[in-house]
């Protein structure tokens, strides 16, 4: 995505994507065979950019990703590369999220740049933390930082509650949504046998 000679139509007026290819490394491109986490075999460095940009083979994933920052939804100095992650607002299920997705596990915690992202959209929509390298390991944590102040940590079938630093309630999903994730992933794997990082 860096090398971009011009502005994406969708890019705020002065964005582009520069040196920058952050998501090149965190998005999950099946017709690439790439899992979340793993460099893309494309990328080139610098302002080389893309070895495919342009070209028919490259996904149109690829071409059509905006994260946060791309779109202005970020300050300047915010760009992915910077932050150690990708900021994107989602809407699953129609209610929006702030999904931050760390390139690197810990990159959230060692950012307090990050932090006071996560914080100002907290105040009106979740803000979901998970870093890329760890969709399909079921036992790695993943967090919720709720408009409520409370947070929710997510790691394997357990459930636990923070509120000001403490654990609240901790709970573990019934046996029926266990089983469902369990199968879940072992679909999820299966699909991606054979790709670049799931070895």
């Amino acid at each position: 995505m860096r090398g971009r000679p011009e502005p994406a139509s969708d890019a705020a007026p002065g964005r582009v994507c520069g040196t920058c290819s952050l998501c090149c490394t965190v998005l999950r491109v099946d017709p690439l065979r790439k899992l979340g986490g793993v460099d893309c075999v494309h990328q080139r460095g610098g302002e080389a950019g893309c070895a495919i940009h342009g070209r028919a083979e490259r996904p149109a994933l690829c071409g059509a990703y905006r994260c946060a920052w791309l779109k202005g939804q970020l300050d300047l100095a915010d760009r992915p590369d910077r932050l150690g992650a990708t900021v994107d607002l989602v809407a699953p299920g129609g209610a929006p999220v702030l999904a931050i997705v760390e390139a690197r596990r810990g990159a959230f915690d060692a950012s307090p740049r990050l932090q006071a992202i996560a914080a100002r959209f907290r105040a009106s929509m979740p803000v979901r933390i998970t870093a890329a390298a760890d969709a399909l390991d079921r036992g790695l944590p993943s967090r919720i930082l709720r408009p409520d102040g409370s947070e929710l940590r997510v790691r394997g079938d357990r459930v636990e509650e923070w509120r000001d630093g403490a654990l609240v309630r901790a709970t573990r999903a019934g046996a029926i949504e266990r089983a469902a994730r369990r199968v879940a992933l072992a679909w999820q794997r299966l699909r991606v046998r054979g790709y670049r990082g799931a070895g």
